[in-house]
């Protein structure tokens, strides 16, 4: 059967074609239309569709000249390299009110394709369709891209802290609190409820900590759509494709069929609720053999309120909520099911985790507790006029030379406190004299 070979100059506008002068007169700004539909990807496929921007005219991107990119990033300079993907590398920019009317002046992030990379004309292509006409507060912004000979460029707002991968990984720099790693979640869990439930529904296939961008306050936003698929239409129940993704993420169901379904990316999002809750990547060669793939490990602790604080991330040293910890880590449990028809929806996952924000149990600070010098074991109760006569007692050191012992403290629930777990809120704090070393 023949394969009818795609020309890519009928998709894009300057595909193929040199550079304009920058001195000829260009339309700059795209009109909106009074009506706007958004095409499929399946849809550039039609031969006669010869300029992107008149298709995806509603979207209001900007067309830049690879000049334009050049100026704005000092020609792609060393100091303003911000890293590399599979896509290829990335650099920072700055866009003036002199460069283009009607586009306030802004930092911006400029994506330039890798002929050598593991992505190609058709990621480069769909990161424009999907981010081009799908607006939201959780998905990051394309402003426009730039076609020109064999280059392929994109130019999205800037993220100042990066990617969810660098902030949580990077070693030697201040762990994300807990308060923020529950923002983190819901802001990636609301970006992909939109994905799921537009008009023509969009599987993201990609759900990994390195997509995940986040602004000056934590707010999450999903990028890289080079991966995604519009998702089934009628009464089909998935999308059949190769598999593709990165391993660790990828639901098990896909890698066996590749059956794609929006429970595929429910289950990635699990896998990055993992490591939000314990610090760790989703694949680790570096730890022992039966605590290298994160879920593995992991997955029967979490729904085990007794184990959970085993997995917690050692970096939060014990600042967070236990009622928000078990909570989030039994969403995961569920979204790690091997079956996808038991794996919540993203509205459901939604729903679960806006409450954790408001939780307050969280301690300010990690006190270390003296284990009772008795037995453990034994709960020592004593009546008011008992306790008054031990403190009469005990008031003087009948030793002078030696030091008194230190104070134990007793507690109905626990005799001794692991690592890791804290009393809640709600609890009466000990006080000074029965607390020992406050770190």
């Amino acid at each position: 059967m023949a394969v009818k070979k795609t020309v890519w100059s009928y998709m894009v506008p300057l595909c193929g074609r040199k550079e304009q002068n920058p001195e000829t007169p260009q339309k700059k700004a795209l009109s909106k239309p009074a009506s706007f539909q958004r095409l499929s990807l399946s849809d550039l496929s039609i031969p006669g569709l010869e300029d992107l921007s008149v298709s995806l005219a509603g979207s209001r991107l900007h067309v830049f000249t690879l000049l334009e990119l050049k100026v704005i990033t000092q020609n792609f300079s060393s100091s303003n390299f911000l890293g590399e993907g599979g896509f290829g590398p990335v650099h920072k920019g700055f866009i003036d009110d002199k460069l283009r009317p009607g586009l306030k002046p802004q930092p911006v992030a400029v994506k330039l394709l890798d002929p050598d990379g593991s992505q190609g004309h058709r990621e480069w292509l769909a990161e424009i369709v999907f981010l081009g006409q799908l607006r939201h507060p959780n998905l990051v912004k394309l402003i426009g891209y730039c076609c020109v000979d064999e280059h392929r460029l994109l130019v999205y707002e800037y993220m100042p802290r990066g990617s969810l991968e660098n902030q949580l990984f990077r070693r030697y720099s201040v762990s994300l609190p807990w308060s923020a790693r529950m923002k983190i979640a819901l802001g990636a869990a609301k970006g992909l409820a939109f994905l799921h439930e537009a008009e023509k529904p969009v599987i993201y296939r990609d759900f990994k900590a390195s997509n995940i961008l986040l602004d000056s306050d934590y707010t999450a936003k999903l990028s890289d759509f080079g991966l995604a698929k519009d998702g089934p239409e009628g009464e089909d129940t998935h999308v059949s494709t190769r598999v593709m993704g990165t391993q660790g993420y990828a639901a098990p169901e896909y890698l066996m069929t590749g059956h794609l379904t929006t429970m595929s990316d429910v289950y990635s999002f699990g896998v990055v609720l993992v490591e939000l809750l314990t610090g760790r990547k989703s694949v680790d060669k570096n730890r022992p053999t039966r605590e290298q793939k994160l879920t593995d490990w992991a997955r029967p602790m979490l729904n085990d309120p007794r184990r959970l604080s085993r997995i917690m991330d050692p970096r939060l040293e014990g600042q967070y909520s236990e009622k928000g910890a078990r909570k989030a880590a039994a969403l995961a449990y569920q979204c790690l099911s091997n079956r996808p028809k038991q794996r919540p929806t993203m509205r459901s996952v939604i729903e679960t985790l806006e409450p954790l924000l408001e939780y307050n149990d969280v301690l300010e600070g990690t006190f270390v507790y003296t284990a009772p010098e008795s037995d453990p074991r034994k709960e020592v109760k004593e009546t008011k006029g008992q306790q008054d006569h031990h403190r009469r007692r005990h008031s003087r050191n009948p030793h002078p030379g030696r030091r008194s012992p230190r104070p134990t403290i007793h507690s109905d629930s626990d005799a001794t406190l692991d690592h890791g777990r804290r009393r809640n809120m709600d609890d009466p704090l000990p006080s000074d004299a029965n607390r020992s070393n406050e770190l």
